[in-house]
């Protein structure tokens, strides 16, 4: 299904176990943190942000939007742990930037720096988001849409 995204929108894939949201990257640039280096993102107008939750409802939306608002606006890090680090089971949101993004259920939380694979719930397992022009494609889901103004 394709998504079309304006600059100052935010969407939500929402799920009965999960939620992803997406906006665009507005051709910033983004730090990548991990144990030994830093990296940086440089991306197109087109490229998106995905967040992930293991959450739903109003509550999962307003920690996603805070999330991308913090990483796109006021250009906080995207860090990345080792694997096995003892915080990824507590993460509540996780991130990847850039053209495409697949969702696996089978990864580790905030432990995979490659920016085209994001954790998420079984059901989103297999979902793929990639940019395009003015919006987003979205591949294997099904679920609930919504489109919303950032602020």
């Amino acid at each position: 299904m394709k998504i079309p995204l304006e600059d100052d929108e935010i969407v939500y894939l929402c799920g009965d176990t999960g939620t992803l949201a997406l906006v665009r990257t507005l051709g910033h640039f983004f730090y990548l943190e991990t144990e030994t280096e830093e990296i940086v993102l440089f991306t197109g107008d087109d490229d998106l942000l995905v967040a992930s939750t293991f959450e739903v409802g109003d509550k999962a939306r307003r920690g996603l939007l805070c999330t991308l608002y913090m990483i796109r606006e006021m250009e906080s890090p995207l860090i990345v742990l080792p694997k096995g680090h003892p915080a990824s089971p507590r993460l509540k949101t996780v991130v990847s930037v850039g053209k495409k993004t697949k969702i696996r259920c089978d990864i580790q939380a905030g432990t995979h720096p490659e920016q085209d694979v994001l954790c998420g719930t079984s059901e989103f397992d297999g979902v793929e988001v990639l940019s395009i022009p003015g919006g987003a494609e979205v591949k294997n889901f099904g679920g609930e849409v919504i489109r919303k103004k950032l602020m």
